[in-house]
């Protein structure tokens, strides 16, 4: 999920970075035996051979667990099996520093499992496990969700995902440390592994681990990642080309965001106000509560706003105290109809409504907040004069859901048992270390332009949800518009729009767009392939 966390304590406190390689501490690990293809029974580990002095130098973990399960995607049978369990990231030394927990599909039979394209996934935060996109998108299981944005009574269902990417593509689904089962060992302290450079370096070790004891080093590589999810996929672009020489085809960004000047809404900060503007008029819209000429057609209201936002808007925000009264109340007229909202509230906001404003205003009269993740979503606030939220209610309809979902799966269907806590979206990564700043906002859009332009090949997908008041499309385009890429690459990059929040997928219709996308992507990006 993009798992901004629940109490806003992602974005707030964001400062730069600007990423390029990151070195990273752990050892070479020699064996590459994988677990024996055995349902529902632990892997057992291949013998360790002495490293030089004879200590050992790693070993699998012996919680892996296979099993094996058949899918129906597009009307034909896949079978495939799921590997569950953690992998243990050591330092050169061979001492532990932490167990990543991980849960795998390869489909069985048919082409060269190495020549097979595999991609690694991964949720943000920071602080989220990879459970969105694994129970949500890609994985052969799916939480069930209601289409019209209300939420789900308990108990809750899951059902076989006939959406699932399993046909095209292996799927590694990895829980940073901390999230999930994953935890720190040894001597290591959490802080080690909380922070941007300390999360892409673990994160890429465990794929250069998976991909050398799995032997897909031949395969066509992939990177799958929501929200924070999208910041580090960016960092690893970087990473993984940069330290070990591993070149992506591709790399998918659900919920993108790369640069968080865009979503911080700071004094002196104005980007945020011109480029959350298209969201908050989707979301009007949504609601019903634009006039007739907008209501009429969603993406010609929308051309309207984004013209609107990135001139007259933008260049009276420029202007600040020098705006006329005559122009500052011209500009509040628009601003409160693309927004659905009284224009003295938009005079008292000085122009400048944020997102705390926004969600409890537009539906205050029958009071109403509506979502941050997805704004389609509402709920009551103790009170409804405030001007912030007291909580999501886009995040309070997916948690429950999701969390039993998960918890029920990885033990009865992947065979997976461990006592711990599954954290799905936890607050115990923080603070989390920016320490790399620049110009106080952390922008990763120039590592994933420089792995880019060293791997012409690399090619980018982003999926946007018109509801999604985390990290909104209008943001998205201007950060990717501001790459300064060769023209030659802009062709690599491709984007696509849903009737939906933050995570399109809970929205079927949505769902099914979003395969047929990302089947058409993944396919384009490995040459050869039709």
């Amino acid at each position: 999920m993009g798992e901004w966390m629940a109490s806003r304590c992602g974005c707030a406190c964001i400062v730069a970075m600007c990423l390029t390689t990151w070195a990273t501490p752990y050892a070479s690990l020699a064996q590459e035996k994988t677990p024996p293809p055995e349902p529902a029974k632990e892997a057992a580990p291949p013998e360790a051979a002495p490293a030089e002095g004879g200590k050992m130098t790693a070993q699998w973990n012996t919680d892996l667990v296979t099993t094996q399960h058949t899918l129906v995607i597009d009307g034909k049978e896949v079978a495939y099996t799921a590997t569950a369990g953690t992998m243990a990231l050591r330092d050169e030394k061979g001492k532990d520093r932490a167990n990543l927990f991980f849960v795998a599909y390869t489909r069985d039979g048919g082409e060269d499992s190495a020549k097979r394209p595999v991609t690694f996934t991964f949720n943000g935060g920071p602080g989220s496990s990879s459970v969105w996109l694994h129970l949500g998108l890609f994985g052969p299981r799916r939480v069930v969700m209601n289409d019209d944005a209300t939420p789900v009574p308990p108990p809750f269902q899951m059902v076989d995902n006939a959406y699932s990417l399993l046909d095209v593509s292996d799927f590694v689904f990895i829980d940073p440390v901390t999230t999930g089962y994953s935890r720190v060992t040894g001597d290591a302290k959490p802080a080690e592994f909380h922070g941007v450079d300390e999360d892409v370096e673990s994160v890429g070790e465990f794929i250069r681990l998976y991909t050398t004891r799995f032997k897909r080093w031949d395969s066509p590589k992939f990177l799958a990642g929501e929200s924070y999810g999208t910041t580090r996929a960016a960092g690893l672009s970087g990473h993984l080309q940069g330290r070990h020489g591993m070149y992506l085809n591709g790399i998918i960004l659900i919920s993108s965001v790369l640069d968080f000047q865009t979503i911080s809404f700071d004094i002196g900060n104005d980007q945020p106000y011109i480029l959350f503007l298209p969201t908050y008029c989707a979301t009007a819209w949504y609601h019903h509560r634009l006039d007739e000429m907008l209501q009429r057609n969603l993406p010609a209201t929308l051309k309207e706003v984004e013209a609107f936002a990135q001139g007259e808007y933008a260049t009276a925000l420029l202007q600040g105290d020098r705006l006329s009264p005559e122009e500052q109340s011209k500009v509040a007229a628009k601003l409160a109809r693309y927004c659905g909202v009284s224009q003295e509230f938009i005079e008292q906001c000085n122009l400048r409504p944020d997102i705390g404003r926004f969600v409890k205003e537009l539906r205050r009269d029958e009071r109403r907040t509506v979502g941050r993740l997805d704004s389609r979503f509402v709920g009551i606030d103790r009170d409804a004069a405030g001007d912030s939220y007291g909580y999501d209610p886009s995040y309070a309809a997916i948690q429950g859901p999701y969390s039993a979902a998960l918890n029920s799966y990885v033990r009865k269907d992947l065979g997976y048992e461990n006592d711990l806590p599954y954290e799905i979206l936890t607050g115990r990564v923080h603070p989390w270390n920016y320490r790399r700043s620049t110009n106080q906002y952390l922008d990763v859009a120039e590592t994933l332009r420089g792995a880019m332009t060293q791997n012409p090949s690399l090619h980018v997908y982003v999926g946007n949800g018109y509801y999604d008041l985390a990290t909104p499309y209008f943001a998205t385009q201007y950060t990717f518009n501001h790459m300064a890429l060769d023209s030659t690459l802009k062709p690599n990059v491709s984007m696509g729009y849903y009737e939906s929040g933050h995570m399109m997928y809970i929205h079927e219709p949505s769902l099914k767009k979003l395969h047929d996308e990302l089947k058409a992507f993944i396919m384009a990006a490995i040459p050869g392939t039709k």
